[in-house]
């Protein structure tokens, strides 16, 4: 199969101001985040990627950007609304030191598969939509492209820990022992066998070998001898 990069936007004025900001429009990357994104754009001018799906949102718009210009070849870039932002319903555009008071917060940390925001989404239904669409799209990459191919997802931190959680076979109330920082980069194969987790959360290090990666086979004995 294809390989994808899970790219999370850069820190935006939200993040940095406790604010939860789900679907809210207008949130764009601050200061800190156009640096992130500048400098994850450079790392990954060493993968050779074929397609960029984006959160059509807006900070996930400015992160794809930042992809492309590092960039030697033209790239597609497509929006896809199936790897938006989880929605928060009433709990948008609220701090997160007061939702922390909220009797749901405890459900939130500790089984995320009951929690359904008030006027809003369900987390189980949030991870449901974004497997379905990576899974899809690195289908299409790679009868596209062929086995190896690389592209990359650029969305938000609980979409991209409900698609490692699946990849890493975890249930979805475990989901939270992972952790996606702004502009880090996880890389999945979808291999014949299982989900191949190369790395998660990885926000430096050479991408170059993703040149000649191809697809993923079956897990080496021992561990092998590395790439």
């Amino acid at each position: 199969m294809a390989i994808v990069l899970l790219v999370r936007h850069g820190r935006t004025t939200a993040n940095s101001a406790g604010i939860l900001a789900g679907r809210s429009p207008g949130v764009l990357l601050d200061e800190t985040g156009h640096d992130q994104a500048t400098r994850m754009g450079r790392r990954l001018a060493d993968a050779p990627l074929v397609r960029v799906v984006t959160s059509p949102l807006e900070r996930c718009r400015e992160t794809s950007q930042a992809i492309l210009d590092h960039q030697e070849i033209a790239v597609d870039l497509i929006a896809d609304e199936a790897i938006t932002e989880c929605d928060y319903g009433r709990w948008q555009g609220r701090a997160l030191k007061e939702l922390a008071d909220e009797p749901l917060w405890s459900t939130v940390q500790a089984q995320p598969s009951a929690a359904v925001f008030p006027e809003g989404e369900s987390l189980a239904a949030m991870q449901a939509r974004a497997v379905a669409a990576v899974r899809r799209i690195d289908a299409a990459v790679e009868a596209e492209h062929g086995p190896g191919a690389v592209w990359a997802a650029v969305s938000h931190g609980d979409i991209i820990k409900s698609v490692l959680a699946d990849a890493l076979g975890m249930h979805l109330d475990l989901f939270q022992r992972l952790h996606v920082d702004p502009a880090s980069v996880s890389i999945v194969r979808y291999g014949r066998q299982r989900p191949d987790v190369v790395c998660s959360n990885s926000s430096a290090g050479d991408l170059g070998w993703l040149r000649g990666a191809g697809e993923a086979g079956d897990a080496p004995v021992g561990g092998g001898a590395g790439r």
